[in-house]
């Protein structure tokens, strides 16, 4: 005899299995929550070492704008935005999800609270800044493991360039930042940079006290008397310099670096941008100094 419950039987089983079905096609539609957060995201970059970043960890497809001056790489999306004066209306109007910039202050504030976050950086101190800054970065993209893995290239890269590079100790420098002359010293993260190939920043003694952050700007007169071995510019995109325009200026005919043809022209992007290129201009560095003959 069939009972209620026998009857019952066959349906509760059907029940169950389309529940079943329609929990794992959710599970095949939607994928994990991680990447359910991150699909569809806007990103917005007003900064130009941020762009590269983003770009580098493999969330560059998100990009929806970036600022006037991140034209590195190549595929970024230029637009008119203004990343040193930031509009917050012409940033929201992208309808970001995310926006990447220098220092956020009362402009992070507007757009957070317009609901869009923000992921600011400051410029590094150390080498250790640069990665950590990689890998935030890559924690508020999901790119986690794209980030980590940059991270331990460009350190193994960095590495093998300081062991391979000629000692380079009692020479001394001057990185020039523009054509008035501002600078860096030993403790910012350019200079830095110069001391681990033993290079003797000839700008340290202008800025002793820190009054200067590390960004000095010297004279003409302190130039000659302190007579570098070497000068690097960084302002031959910016400013139009060169080895010629360096050798008319007053006195300076008169410098070591000069008159032995040491005026190294770097790419101002590559040697002031502490991204994924930074292994560029470590090898720039190390290139300048084997021309040179240094540790010969």
């Amino acid at each position: 005899m069939t009972t209620t419950a026998t009857r019952r039987a066959p349906l509760r089983a059907r029940l169950l299995l389309t529940l079943l079905a329609l929990t794992l096609l959710a599970a095949a539609c939607s994928g994990t929550p991680d990447d359910r957060q991150y699909t569809g995201q806007r990103i917005v970059s007003i900064s130009p070492t941020a762009t590269e970043m983003v770009f580098a960890i493999g969330a560059g497809d998100r990009v929806v704008a970036v600022d006037q001056l991140s034209y590195y790489p190549a595929e970024a999306p230029v637009t008119g935005l203004d990343g040193w004066n930031p509009n917050i209306e012409a940033i929201a109007s992208y309808d970001p999800d995310l926006v990447l910039m220098h220092t956020s202050g009362e402009v992070g504030s507007s757009l957070e609270a317009l609901g869009i976050e923000v992921w600011a950086h400051d410029a590094p101190v150390a080498f250790d800044d640069v990665y950590v800054q990689i890998e935030r970065l890559g924690a508020v993209t999901g790119q986690d493991a794209e980030a980590a893995a940059l991270v331990a290239d460009m350190q193994a890269r960095i590495d093998q360039l300081i062991a391979a590079a000629p000692d380079a100790t009692g020479l001394s420098y001057y990185h020039e930042l523009d054509n008035t002359l501002y600078t860096v010293t030993s403790g910012t993260f350019i200079g830095q940079v110069y001391s681990m190939f033993g290079l003797t920043n000839v700008a340290d003694p202008a800025d002793a006290d820190g009054s200067a952050w590390g960004y000095p700007q010297l004279s003409d007169e302190y130039l000659v008397d302190a007579d570098p071995d070497i000068v690097l510019l960084a302002d031959t995109l910016c400013c139009g310099q060169d080895a010629q325009t360096v050798a008319a200026r007053p006195g300076w005919d008169q410098l070591t670096a000069v008159q032995a043809g040491r005026i190294v022209e770097l790419d101002d992007d590559i040697a002031s941008r502490w991204g994924p290129r930074l292994v560029d201009f470590i090898a720039a560095i190390s290139g300048v100094l084997v021309s040179v003959g240094a540790g010969s």
